[in-house]
């Protein structure tokens, strides 16, 4: 297993470095390099997960590639040959983990689609009986299966929660045109993708899209469909009143939630076996998706996917903090 790459340092202007990806500036585009940082409870953990990044974005150029009839996007380079030659020496680093991108003017909201009760929608509902205004039937379960997908948009902060906004927020913030069209591609964009997951024995229970304008039109932007982005569930084990074994950082959530961990900076180291356990998650959803392994990683056995985080509470807590 190759070590975690958690930064880079690559000799172009660094227009921002996020929690997960470096963005250096190109001139007329940009070079995003995915690490294998991870982040949960919005804190970035202090360990990496080894080939994280190469799955964000490598699924992410499946997904664009696969979708991309639903809505333009922003790829304009991903394989190393066809990077601009400044960027050639650095190849070790950049291999399988970066794309040059078209330069947009990013919506500040984030279009997320819910085809399922879980997550922070779940715990809105259970308080108000709603979902970014969107009002619910009563007696809802957790992960039950809406009869159509829902358009909950949110804020996106670059430090600090997202929060859940209404369509009528979201389209005074950014114009009604544009949210309208963002509305329709996140759907549009989820039911194709939700489709093809299925045939993987895979349920997208939600995901959330980026989108960004230029020359007045909207592209599909950052990450498209990851287990970073997205909420994967094993399609045969989706029942209503339980949360199905997943593909995602859920794993990860589910460790941190063990620990007494007041969930600000800086967050607590991870045992090997649940950085272990994350990277199978990562590797399997690529596989299972993609039908083909990450280049370079051999495939991990789904059997032993569905075992839960281990516990901690009987042991010393390593770090105090939070996802």
């Amino acid at each position: 297993m190759r070590e975690a790459l958690t930064s880079t340092a690559i000799d172009l202007p660094l227009l921002r470095r996020g929690k997960v990806r470096d963005v250096y500036d190109l001139g007329t585009e940009l070079l995003i390099v995915t690490t294998d940082r991870l982040s949960a409870f919005d804190v970035v953990l202090p360990q990496g997960i080894p080939d994280k990044g190469r799955v964000l974005n490598q699924l992410s150029l499946f997904w664009f590639k696969l979708l991309e009839s639903s809505i333009p996007n922003h790829i304009i380079a991903a394989d190393i040959k066809d990077f601009p030659a400044s960027l050639r020496p650095h190849a070790a680093i950049l291999e399988g983990r970066a794309m040059v991108v078209r330069k947009t003017d990013p919506l500040p909201v984030e279009c997320v689609v819910r085809g399922y009760l879980a997550g922070s929608g779940f715990k809105d509902y259970k308080k108000t009986g709603s979902i970014c205004g969107l009002t619910l039937p009563a007696g809802l379960a957790e992960s039950q299966k809406f009869p159509f997908p829902l358009f909950t948009p949110a804020t996106k902060a670059e430090t600090g929660h997202d929060e859940n906004i209404s369509f009528d927020q979201m389209a005074k913030t950014i114009g009604f045109e544009h949210a309208e069209t963002a509305r329709g591609a996140s759907l549009a964009i989820y039911e194709k993708a939700r489709r093809h997951a299925e045939t993987a024995g895979l349920t997208i229970a939600d995901t959330k899209f980026e989108f960004g304008i230029v020359k007045g039109g909207l592209i599909w932007i950052d990450e498209a469909l990851t287990p970073d982005s997205s909420r994967f569930w094993e399609a045969s084990a989706v029942v209503p009143g339980k949360t199905p074994p997943s593909f995602d950082k859920q794993f990860v959530r589910d460790y941190l939630e063990t620990l007494s961990w007041n969930k600000t900076y800086p967050g607590p180291d991870l045992p090997a076996e649940v950085i272990a356990g994350t990277r199978s998650r990562y590797l399997e959803a690529f596989r299972r998706l993609t039908g083909k392994d990450l280049p370079g990683v051999d495939g991990a056995p789904s059997a032993a996917l569905l075992t839960p985080p281990p516990s901690s509470r009987a042991d010393p807590v390593r770090g105090r903090r939070r996802f």
